[in-house]
């Protein structure tokens, strides 16, 4: 069974919690050709896959049940807490302010750069690299 919960858990943050890291990229693509309508299709995927990723951290605490290790483990106890702050950065600051800026989009100029981009930019960066960090975490379990 934990086998089985093990690939489960890969599968979804492969499947699950990559899109919503990388979506946001795209979408700052589409921001900078003046597509409003991409943008906001774009952040309610990213708000999709954002809410889905619980998926993987729920059962990486079915994980833990089963190989019997403590959330205060250090490595399962930071993972839990850069896993938090990225889903908040995605779904409380991303995820707006792409849609903030799909509406300031719909008559700027192909290539300019709307209000919030630098917002969208950091908070997305910010949240790749600790999702990055947890992998890594995830594979070194001291």
């Amino acid at each position: 069974m934990d086998t089985v919960m093990s690939i489960l858990h890969v599968a979804t943050a492969v499947f699950i919690v990559g899109p919503m890291a990388i979506i946001p990229m795209t979408g700052l693509r589409a921001l900078r050709s003046g597509n409003a309508g991409q943008v906001r299709t774009l952040a309610k995927s990213t708000a999709i896959f954002s809410w889905l990723s619980l998926i993987t951290f729920v059962l990486g605490f079915g994980l833990a049940g089963m190989w019997k290790i403590s959330i205060t483990t250090p490595w399962v106890l930071w993972s839990i807490i850069l896993y938090v702050i990225a889903f908040v950065l995605n779904v409380f600051v991303v995820v707006p302010q792409m849609n903030k800026a799909a509406e300031t989009t719909a008559g700027a100029t192909e290539g300019a750069k709307p209000a919030g981009y630098g917002m969208i930019v950091g908070s997305n960066g910010v949240a790749t690299l600790l999702l990055v960090v947890v992998v890594i975490l995830m594979i070194w379990r001291p």
